[in-house]
């Protein structure tokens, strides 16, 4: 049965407002019951029901949505001008400023203001309000233990991992943390992985706050430190790009491929000019290239990691250090473990390459100076972390323990000059303190289970952000010992650099003094070659020197013998004295072997024969007046010292 109701309305009603009324309770389909269907119906006798004794619980699960935070900035421009002046024409506001500063009204309300703003000053003066009056008390510090906690960890939203290979701090406060996502194992690069770099809040770890999507994976991405708004990155197929965050996701200017590197651009700097744009940039090809993003067509100036600058023996570099306050050096790690100084304004090609500093058995992976003391620089490669001084090319004047696993990367703290972090291929942070201990770490961080690649502290030292091969970023929170710098810290570190540096300035002279020695050596032996007479002469003395050996290791021997010999009381004294003289003898012969100088030899042993037969006669008195015991004991002892 189907039931229909049919609503009817006119034409002109349709699209009118409904106005709903009240009416009374209408029936519209009434069904009896149905007596056929009663008699089919069967009662169920027994009935078997379960039932517990305990009250029956249910579990149920309830996820709220998640409340999506968005961020959004308001640019604020200069107001109140006029309209017809442009604020940002210089010689506009300048016409118009004069024009105001004459004006009798302007400077009569300046007058009146001045008066009231003079008597404020100087009521600010009266007091300093910013006065220390406890700077002589001293405060009593807790020496807590060394420590850090985990605030925040980032995740790659990606379904496909990759590694987190660098990590950039926002300059302006640690709001921020730009991350550069890529796999840098290429032949195991899944076509559908993800190009995607972010930048992330601190804290929001749910969600980046900003996408970039550049064409080939980032391997390094870097803020610019004189505008927050622009990152500069170095792409896996050796391109620059660089972006502008309030123009959106997408590069705003790529270099072309052409004039690119040609491996993958590990490493990328910015430089304190005062344009604010110009960047240098690093790659396994052996090349430095430096760029203007104004204009990045071509590089402004290229440099070969070789001494010749030939291009096809230069060295692959993965790290660079530049210091703000020596604009035209720079410092790269290279592939073969080996340091490079650069001058990039030397006058000649030779003089590009300054110095090679080699320590390392690995590739560098991370290099950079100490922010306190600039001649003294950080090394990260193979198995451990150097400290070097410019001072000294032949060997770094500290270094860390031989770790078991590989380490990836490292830096110093900015705030604390004898505080460096270093991270390791099984996933743990190392923190050294060189003022508390030389030989081990300070404080040892598990942070995850798979390898660290990258690490980053923040300019205020407190907070520090560790990249992961899955592409976790782990936010990390240090005690206040860690970043507190003590009241003679530095000159503690001072004294130990300088220390260390004059040891090894003592050590290397030493070397070279023994390699000048060995070379002497071998000229030497070069030249009795030739000459054969000369080379007699001059072995003769070595042939001396081993036949007093020989002679003295025999009359040792000697002696030794003598000593079991001693005769007994019941022996003759005359066998004694026979017995002696018979060794005297074979003495003689032994020296004369020896010695070969037979005249040397007869007048040795004549004097010799004289001076025991003096011994003998005055041990024969002494024999008469001590008795037989001391004749037999003491006669070899003295015979043997006059020997």
């Amino acid at each position: 049965m189907e039931i229909v109701y049919v609503y009817t309305k006119k034409r002109s009603e349709f699209g009118r407002q409904c106005n709903f009324t009240d009416r009374p309770a209408e029936l519209h389909v009434d069904i009896l019951p149905d007596d056929s269907a009663m008699e089919e119906f069967i009662e169920r006798d027994p009935v078997d029901i379960g039932i517990q004794c305990v009250q029956e619980m249910s579990e149920h699960d309830a996820n709220t949505e998640r409340f999506e935070t968005g961020a959004r900035g308001i640019n604020h421009t200069e107001g109140g001008w006029p309209k017809d002046i442009n604020p940002n024409e210089v010689e506009q506001v300048t016409r118009y400023r004069k024009k105001v500063e004459k004006d009798e009204m302007y400077i009569g309300a300046v007058m009146q203001l001045g008066s009231v703003m003079e008597h404020c000053i100087k009521q600010n003066n009266a007091i300093d309000i910013y006065e220390e009056y406890f700077e002589d008390v001293d405060v009593e510090s807790i020496d807590e233990a060394a420590s850090a906690k985990t605030i925040n960890v980032f995740r790659d939203p990606n379904e496909i991992k990759r590694t987190a290979t660098h990590i950039s701090w926002f300059p302006d406060g640690p709001r921020k943390l730009a991350v550069a996502y890529c796999n840098l194992q290429f032949q195991s690069t899944s076509p559908e992985t993800s190009m995607d770099s972010y930048i992330w809040d601190v804290e929001n770890p749910n969600k980046p706050e900003m996408t970039l999507k550049p064409v080939s994976p980032l391997v390094c991405l870097e803020y610019n430190p004189k505008d927050s708004h622009v990152l500069l990155g170095g792409c896996y197929n050796g391109q620059i790009a660089y972006w502008d965050t309030r123009k959106g996701s997408q590069p705003v200017e790529l270099t072309p491929i052409e004039q690119s590197h040609r491996d993958p651009a590990y490493k990328t700097v910015w430089i304190g000019s005062k344009t604010g744009t110009e960047c240098f940039s690093t790659s396994t090809d052996g090349q430095v290239l430096w760029w203007d993003i104004r204009k990045l067509g071509e590089p402004t100036d290229k440099l070969y990691l070789d001494k010749k600058q030939e291009f096809h023996n230069a060295q692959g570099a993965y790290c660079l250090e530049f210091e703000q306050t020596m604009p035209t050096k720079f410092m790269v790690g290279t592939e073969q473990g080996s340091i490079i100084s650069c001058n990039r304004k030397a006058k000649t090609p030779n003089d590009k390459i300054a110095a090679f500093f080699n320590g390392h058995i690995g590739p560098v992976y991370s290099l950079q100076r100490n922010p306190h003391f600039t001649k003294n620089f950080l090394s990260v490669g193979d198995w451990c972390a150097r400290i070097w001084s410019e001072d000294i090319r032949e060997s770094s004047i500290m270094w860390t323990k031989q770790y078991s696993s590989y380490l990836t990367d490292g830096c110093w703290s900015p705030i604390r000059p004898a505080v460096f972090f270093i991270t390791k291929m099984d996933g743990t942070l190392d923190v050294w303190d060189i003022i508390f201990k030389q030989n081990n770490p300070t404080l040892t961080l598990q942070v995850c289970d798979v390898p660290l690649h990258s690490l980053r502290v923040q300019e205020q030292g407190k907070l520090v952000a560790a990249g992961s091969h899955d592409g976790t970023t782990t936010l990390l929170e240090l005690s206040e010992g860690l970043y507190t710098m003590a009241r003679n810290e530095k000159n503690l570190v001072t004294a130990m650099f300088e220390r260390e540096t004059r040891r090894e300035k003592i050590l290397d002279a030493r070397h070279k003094e023994i390699r000048l020695k060995e070379r002497g050596k071998t000229e030497g032996s070069k030249a009795e070659g030739e000459d054969g007479e000369r080379t007699k002469e001059e072995e003769e003395p070595f042939e001396e020197e081993n036949l007093y050996e020989k002679a003295e290791t025999e009359f040792f021997s000697i002696i030794e013998a003598e000593k079991k010999k001693q005769p007994t009381p019941s022996q003759d004294f005359a066998e004694v004295e026979k017995n002696d003289m018979e060794m005297e003898i074979q003495k003689d012969d032994t020296l004369k072997i020896f010695t070969g100088s037979p005249d040397e030899t007869e007048g040795s042993n004549i004097k010799t024969d004289q001076m025991n037969k003096k011994n003998i006669d005055g041990q024969l008195k002494n024999e008469g007046e001590t008795g037989d015991e001391e004749k037999s004991n003491g006669e070899p002892e003295t015979d043997t010292k006059k020997d």
